[in-house]
């Protein structure tokens, strides 16, 4: 099988792939007449919404699709070794059994699933995790396997891997886990990678060593990529080819220049269109500061940190570790300011003691004219009902239990402002009519509602005690960039109507020049530098705002090559 294009072996071909789903309303059609295919050494990205069928595609290469599902068409997949095995050089994966499955996976084709952490067992450690997959395909002896576990990790870059190839899970950042993910399924050496959001919840700049990372694969392995993502700017950087899914079909496909420069298909126009870029804030910024009084500005701030220091104590004997090391900064009535940085840099913990969920151990911290150092908690409850909480992932901060209705009314019974959820009701239908969402939503459960519903849900509940000040914490990394575009207008709209203060903590440079008044910068429990958009993104002066602007990949492809090229040397420069 040749890639007539370009001359190379097409390592999979899928042609006329329809999967429908049994339930109890019938059949449902995920996936229609999909045809694609993927030559060695070059990266297909599939996008599109949630519900388009782009993962249910990529699964079913791995034939990794639940009992309920039905596949019809082919997915012919070449093998790695060509037959030697005295097998045909290709295999339909839908013909297939589950025990010729288990032969191909890993050997011809291995995933990168999207959250390392539930694809890592937390009990073994992660050498004898990889050397899994080489006993499983090979007689290979327990110090073999290891060497080869040892090797690939070192390869994926991982720092001393003698030593950490015994380490578990647990032991590693996020960015390390996605490596070790990424370890275990170039460990046997396959012909295709099938990687479905493998950056979503990374920071820019480690997405950008993983992204690096996957570039290599497909350079000195000569591997095939398949690559799931909802983020065009991964896309720009990584994709030599792009198939657009919407309502489980391919509705348009192009190499990636072509089609970010000369989009054809309406919805295609309409998902670059809903990617944020850096220095689309300055206008909003001016509409939100012309809607205030005059002396906004000289008004008493909602938050006042002087000097902060949060220290979390050591265990065993062991010094505590400091996760903010004298902050200053200010938050007015009204007013959004962006905290950004990488994991580990402070920002959540920032926003957990403005909360009163984390002691302040050290300077002062001024919240609603409350000092939290040395707070008590029987003070502070008075002050909750003021402050209310976006978080990152609404699917886990919604009981599953009760129903929207129930989970959006919970702080107004639990603040003594409604008797009852039944109580509340007439509340919670104008509070969910306010982030768009119909009122008979309220009476469906967490998971019967999409990540944007939930995350509009999260928004009404938050809002539900008439908050002065708001903290929201990375609301929009998990969702699709058209939701996620909503999600967006809708936050700034609540907040010109509610006029709540905000602390927004994102890793998403973009999104927080589209909301943020004013930015900070934290790295390493410092704050390195605060500005206006225009400021800090526009002309950043510390180095590591300017790497941090530099590995932020853009939705354009030539562009992106550029800023990759500026990363590098950024990195030289640093390393010298």
């Amino acid at each position: 099988m040749n890639n007539e294009a370009t001359g190379r072996q097409t390592i999979v071909s899928i042609e006329d792939l329809e999967v429908s789903f049994s339930t109890d309303a019938g059949a449902i059609k995920a996936v229609d007449r999909v045809s694609l295919s993927v030559a060695a050494g070059e990266v297909l990205a599939i996008v599109g919404e949630s519900g388009s069928g782009k993962t249910v595609t990529a699964k079913s290469i791995l034939g990794l699709l639940p009992e309920t599902a039905t596949a019809r068409g082919a997915i012919v997949l070449s093998s790695r070794d060509g037959g030697s095995r005295g097998t045909r050089a290709t295999n339909d994966v839908i013909s297939l059994s589950k025990r010729q499955l288990r032969g191909i996976r890993g050997t011809d084709v291995s995933m990168v699933f999207q959250e390392p952490s539930t694809a890592l067992n937390p009990v073994y450690t992660v050498g004898w995790q990889i050397a899994e997959g080489l006993r499983a395909h090979g007689k290979l002896s327990r110090a073999e396997a290891k060497a080869k576990a040892i090797d690939i990790l070192r390869r994926v870059g991982i720092p001393d891997p003698e030593t950490r190839v015994n380490y578990y899970p647990h032991q590693f950042s996020g960015g390390q886990k996605q490596r070790v993910v990424i370890a275990q399924a170039l460990v046997l050496d396959p012909g295709l990678i099938v990687a479905d959001e493998p950056t979503t919840a990374l920071d820019v700049t480690v997405q950008a060593e993983i992204l690096d990372l996957l570039r290599r694969c497909r350079d000195e392995f000569g591997t095939a990529i398949v690559l799931i993502t909802h983020n065009m700017g991964v896309v720009a950087d990584l994709a030599d080819r792009v198939a657009v899914m919407y309502q489980g079909t391919v509705v348009e496909e192009a190499d990636a220049v072509t089609l970010f420069a000369h989009p054809q298909n309406d919805y295609t126009k309409k998902l670059l269109a809903s990617v944020p870029h850096i220095g689309q804030g300055a206008l909003q910024t001016a509409e939100r500061a012309s809607g205030r009084a005059e002396a906004w500005q000289d008004a008493k701030p909602v938050v006042v940190a002087k000097d902060l220091r949060i220290e979390y104590p050591g265990r065993f004997g062991r010094g505590g570790f400091v996760a903010v090391d004298g902050v200053d900064f200010e938050i007015r009535a009204g007013e959004v300011l962006g905290l950004v940085g990488e994991s580990g840099s402070g920002k959540t913990t920032i926003g957990r003691a403005i909360g009163g969920l984390t002691k302040v151990t050290g300077g002062s911290l001024q919240v609603l004219d409350h000092e939290m150092n040395g707070i008590r908690e029987r003070v502070f409850k008075k002050v909750r009902s003021d402050i209310g909480f976006v978080f990152q992932d609404p699917a886990s901060s919604f009981n599953p239990l009760l129903t929207i209705a129930e989970c959006v009314a919970e702080p107004l019974v639990v603040h003594g402002r409604a008797r009852d959820p039944r109580a509340a009701r007439a509340r919670v239908d104008e509070l969910l009519e306010a982030v768009q969402l119909p009122k008979s939503y309220g009476d469906r459960y967490p998971h019967e509602l999409s990540g944007g519903q939930r995350q509009r849900a999260s928004l009404a509940r938050a809002l539900a005690l008439e908050p002065s000040l708001l903290i929201a914490d990375e609301p929009t990394s998990a969702l699709d960039v058209s939701v996620q575009a909503r999600v967006l207008e809708l936050f700034a709209e609540l907040q010109r109507e509610f006029g709540f203060a905000a602390l927004f903590i994102s890793h998403d440079l973009a999104v927080v020049d589209l909301l943020a008044d004013r930015i900070a910068v934290l790295y390493k429990g410092k704050l390195v530098e605060e500005g206006t958009g225009a400021e800090v993104l526009g002309a950043p002066k510390h180095p590591y705002t300017q790497r941090l602007l530099a590995s932020l990949p853009v939705p354009d492809p030539v562009e992106q090559a550029e800023r990759r090229e500026a990363l590098r040397a950024l990195r030289a420069a640093e390393r010298v």
